[in-house]
């Protein structure tokens, strides 16, 4: 029976969770009751599938946030009374569709269960009795409707996220990977690089040269604006307290690690420069400097290879070399994203293991004390958002 796979995959996942990502096992709400699910089947007319009771019976959805227990679609798992609300929500939308194209949208017996929160898709289970597709899982998306084919019933998704959560890491673009970073799940993918050229010995062109100029910095004392390092999360925040002299160190272990992974380390000038910046040593700027004119030749190059990664990894070691370090980390870690799903660990390592802060909010940017990041939005907003809060305490009180 698949409800005995349903049991068994959550056993599997919860301890996984419980060991790796106690964040995420956390956040999975407490089983729902019987009762629970019979008046919601009563309140949507539909016969929930016993794959999304007996799943229903074990965790009851999954409480929001960055830490929120996710499927490797990143739609997070839902509880009872989102399942009616949100099922209920695409069941009136297709009211006001065509006939034939609202059956495929959305059906009176299709339940989501899973949903990405920023947007109106999520996982769909198909309740509809007798059918082929009975049990079947989907995903809805909103501009298109429901496709199917996702998986044949709830028991074998479950199961097959558990096998990815306690087998091998997958192969580069093969699918998500389950990283556990910071008590939490994340779901991450890396691509594939493109194929080997260039050679050590290529040339460079003779200055002055019709390349594309770099975009060099003006002024690399401006403090960086805070909204920059959101992508970054908890790790944003850890960059943000911390000096620039020890940014700029963690930026150049992070650039050196990203010349070797992309192919950039075997040009003579960018070792260089990077041993150049390990000695504390200065690295000539200009458009027409050594460095700058290899950079600009591998940037025209990794275009015609469409090599996007080389291509970043030069743009990322302008900012590395003559930039911001702050803002060199967060370019680096944006393109290190797309080569290792353990980038976040290995950023964390080239800081030398710090302890990691909680996930920043407004109140933690409009506090920071930083001179070389600029939060005074934040405290500028949180400033106003305190004076009308105190102005409709005085007004209450009146």
């Amino acid at each position: 029976m698949t409800t005995d796979l349903v049991v068994n995959s959550w056993d599997r996942m919860d301890s996984w969770l419980r060991e790796h990502a106690p964040r995420t096992f956390a956040s999975l709400g407490p089983p729902a009751t019987e009762e629970e699910i019979r008046a919601a089947e009563e309140e949507l007319d539909v016969t929930f599938h016993p794959d999304l009771v007996a799943s229903l019976l074990r965790h009851n959805g999954a409480q929001g946030g960055e830490a929120a227990f996710r499927f490797t679609t990143h739609d997070r798992l839902l509880g009872v009374r989102e399942i009616v609300g949100m099922s209920r929500a695409l069941r009136d939308l297709s009211t006001d569709l065509d006939e034939e194209f609202a059956d495929y949208y959305w059906h009176h017996d299709y339940l989501k269960f899973g949903s990405y929160d920023v947007t109106a898709d999520g996982l769909t289970i198909d309740c509809r009795p007798g059918r082929d597709s009975y049990g079947a899982i989907g995903r809805f998306f909103d501009e298109t409707g429901t496709d199917f084919g996702h998986a044949e019933s709830l028991g074998a998704c479950l199961a097959a996220l558990a096998d990815r959560l306690e087998g091998p890491r997958t192969a580069l673009s093969r699918g998500a990977s389950p990283v556990a970073f910071n008590g939490r799940l994340i779901w991450a993918e890396a691509a594939v690089p493109r194929p080997e050229w260039g050679s050590a010995d290529d040339p460079l062109p003779r200055a002055p040269t019709d390349l594309q100029p770099l975009e060099l910095p003006s002024d690399p004392a401006e403090p960086l604006r805070a909204v920059y390092l959101h992508g970054l999360q908890e790790l944003g925040a850890l960059v943000a307290t911390l000096p620039r002299e020890r940014v700029a160190e963690a930026a150049r272990k992070q650039m050196r690690r990203l010349a070797v992974e992309t192919g950039l380390a075997k040009y003579a000038e960018v070792t260089a420069a990077l041993d150049a910046m390990e000695r504390g040593e200065a690295v000539p700027m200009g458009q027409d400097s050594p460095l700058s004119l290899r950079l600009r030749t591998v940037i025209a190059e990794a275009t015609a290879h469409r090599d996007d990664l080389r291509r970043w990894a030069a743009e990322n070691m302008v900012d590395a070399v003559w930039g911001v370090p702050h803002r060199a980390v967060k370019k680096i870690a944006n393109t290190r994203g797309h080569l290792s799903v353990d980038w976040r660990a290995e950023l964390l390592a080239d800081f030398d293991n710090p302890s990691i802060p909680p996930m920043p909010d407004d109140l933690f940017w409009a506090g920071l004390r930083n001179p070389d990041i600029d939060s005074s939005w934040y405290a500028a907003r949180c400033a106003q958002d305190h004076r009308q809060a105190s102005k409709r305490g005085r007004e209450v009180s009146m």
